[in-house]
């Protein structure tokens, strides 16, 4: 896209200012007053600014003792007040600079302030007494009977007098003061402007940024539902015909519906174990899409590690044989307190990372599941150091799934929590599996207020260490969870 740039006609106040430039934008108060005030102090005549809308910007205004008595009488308070509105309200005319005559026989020199070609204001010198006048002229005794000539005469002495080439010198040379300030302040004051323009331009950008972010994550968070109850609807309608398939083969094995040749047998069982890998597949979908939803209940309550540790490992030995691999589990049951949790789901923890321990493991290796206490302290991380100092140190029970198998780079062990993600898909092929059991197995552990890292397991073997928070005295025995809906695997 390209961007033209403004005729030259058009300036930069054009398009910032839109075209208005107030002389209270461009000035600094307090360095205007310092400049009327030097000013006054030089040549002792006093000095008014005003905008062009009329406000006083500066005022050096001092009351001569001619126009103090003169005050002291009706009329020519009444005078006074008329000849200082006539002085606030004239323009200083085309040529920009005006003489406007007092009763009393001084004067008031009015000039007009531009900057840029335009006018921004008014500067009103005096009153100041012309060096002609040397008595009271009669405009001014008679204005009020009470006016006394004598003593007029001695006040119009004291007035300060000034030729009109000297006013002109002296307001030439204020006025060329005021062009510097008003260029500095026209600098700083469009400098602003721009920023803020530039601000506000960024903001509503971001604005519009941040809008169609909700929007697209609005629409992803649907997506995300509607994926979620897909999920659990296909899966339960396939578990349902999965499980006559499972069935009927389990009968044909069995010889229910009749003798089968050896060859039909192994097929039937061929059968029957990719019947159970689908199952298995269906099951944790659907354990995800509960979880991802936050209907997954779970029964908590105080359970012994080790007996879960024990049940898991009575499970899968058989499958650690077949294997040739040496599944041993090594727990102190009286120095392991009690986890609060749902034995079924962190049996299906376990179950989980044992599994995949023997499948990674090649024959000869070991698959070891061990249980300690440990004291939560501060190696969860630096920034949380000098709170871990003063919070009460927490009991924990910790499990380790040790094994001596291929391993799992580090540069994988931030993703591996992902649902359907895989370290290699050649290892998928030859080990099978489908990058779902970490990722359910991280938001199990997470819902019992646990975590799970990974550690190396030198020289060869991957370590999963899982911690739970033990039972505090006097928890409830039963009762019902959730596992939240907000939790997500790292990565």
């Amino acid at each position: 896209m390209t961007i033209e740039a403004p005729p030259p006609s058009v300036r930069v106040d054009d398009l910032v200012l839109d075209g208005r430039l107030h002389l209270e934008d461009l000035v600094d108060r307090d360095g205007l007053d310092e400049l009327c005030r030097s000013f006054v102090a030089l040549f002792g005549i006093p000095v008014r600014i005003y905008s062009n809308e009329g406000g006083l910007l500066a005022d050096t205004a001092i009351e001569h003792e001619l126009c103090a008595y003169v005050n002291t009488t009706v009329e020519g308070r009444k005078a006074c007040a008329a000849t200082v509105g006539a002085v606030k309200a004239r323009d200083a005319g085309e040529s920009g600079d005006v003489l406007h005559p007092c009763f009393t026989g001084a004067a008031y020199r009015i000039l007009a302030l531009e900057y840029d070609g335009r006018r921004v204001g008014r500067l009103i010198v005096g009153p100041f007494l012309p060096p002609q006048v040397t008595e009271p002229l009669p405009s001014l005794l008679s204005i009020d009977a009470a006016i006394d000539k004598d003593r007029a005469q001695v006040l119009l002495g004291k007035m300060p007098r000034a030729k009109a080439e000297t006013v002109t010198r002296i307001t030439t040379h204020l006025k060329s003061a005021l062009d510097l300030i008003l260029f500095s302040g026209h600098k700083s004051f469009v400098t602003s402007k721009m920023h803020l323009a530039s601000v506000r331009e960024s903001y509503r950008q971001l604005e519009d940024k941040t809008a169609r972010l909700q929007e697209a994550f609005d629409r992803l968070k649907e997506l995300d539902r509607l994926k979620s109850n897909f999920l659990a609807t296909v899966s339960h309608e396939l578990r349902t015909p999965l499980t006559s398939i499972i069935g009927y083969s389990e009968m044909l094995v069995e010889g229910l519906a009749g003798e089968l040749k050896p060859e039909q047998i192994e097929f039937v069982k061929t059968i029957h174990a990719k019947g159970g890998q689908l199952l298995s597949l269906i099951m944790s979908l659907l354990d995800l899409s509960k979880m991802e939803s936050g209907t997954m209940r779970m029964t908590m309550r105080p359970v012994r590690i080790e007996a879960v540790m024990k049940e898991v490992v009575s499970t899968l030995l058989p499958t650690a044989r077949k294997r040739g691999v040496k599944l041993q589990m090594s727990a102190d049951a009286s120095s392991l307190g009690e986890v609060r949790g749902d034995p079924e789901r962190l049996r299906q923890v376990f179950i989980n990372l044992v599994e995949n321990a023997i499948k990674f493991t090649p024959s000869e290796g070991s698959v070891t599941l061990r249980a300690a206490m440990v004291d939560e302290d501060g190696d969860g991380g630096d920034d949380d150091a000098g709170l871990a100092l003063l919070a009460p140190t927490r009991a924990l029970v910790e499990v380790r799934v040790v094994d001596t198998g291929i391993g799992i780079p580090k540069r994988e062990w931030g993703r591996i929590f992902d649902p359907f993600y895989q370290v290699d898909s050649s290892s998928t092929r030859e080990y099978g599996g489908t990058g779902l059991g970490l990722s359910i197995v991280k938001r199990l552990v997470e819902s019992h207020g646990g975590t799970i890292r990974i550690e190396d397991n030198p020289p060869r073997g991957t370590v999963f260490v899982v911690t739970l928070p033990q039972t505090s005295a006097g928890a409830d025995v039963t009762s019902d969870a959730r596992a939240p809906a907000e939790s997500r695997p790292d990565g």
